[in-house]
């Protein structure tokens, strides 16, 4: 089986820089084998990207994307503490959080923009226990908040 940083390059895809926190918080931290990664949330020049609603101001095809990125950034962040994504043995677990309405009932597909690319990366050992929670707000009014956990080799 091909080792996930080759297969990230196969898909065409690279990660993004390793987020800089922005606030009193590690990007990462690993404990007794497993890696956590406070949530990640797309930014450019420190404003969200696609700010607002998913149900009211960003469709839910754009939230996956934006989910997608956030996973890739965790991802990131991980392989800036320990040197690599190929040190990840399993995803443990993901939480995707999106900002939407109370009548809003598909958070659960926005959080297959956070899943699939694990999964096309790490085969099963990438398909984590999972949460998909719809919320009021996010910081800098970030659409989408993706936080992982994974086991590290």
């Amino acid at each position: 089986m091909m080792p996930p940083s080759d297969r990230l390059k196969a898909l065409g895809w690279e990660l993004p820089p390793p987020p800089t926190p922005a606030g009193s918080y590690a990007p990462v931290v690993v404990d007794r084998g497993t890696a956590y990664v406070a949530g990640q949330i797309v930014v450019d020049a420190g404003k969200a990207v696609s700010p607002g609603r998913v149900d009211e101001d960003v469709s839910v095809e754009r939230a996956k994307e934006l989910a997608r990125t956030a996973t890739l950034q965790a991802l990131s962040a991980i392989a800036a503490t320990v040197g690599s994504i190929d040190r990840i043995d399993r995803i443990v677990r993901v939480a995707v959080f999106v900002a939407s309405s109370p009548t809003f009932v598909r958070a659960h597909e926005v959080a297959n923009g956070a899943t699939e690319p694990l999964f096309s990366l790490f085969g099963e050992a990438g398909r984590p226990a999972r949460v998909a929670v719809g919320v009021a707000a996010l910081p800098l009014n970030a659409p989408v908040e993706v936080e992982l956990w994974a086991a590290i080799r």
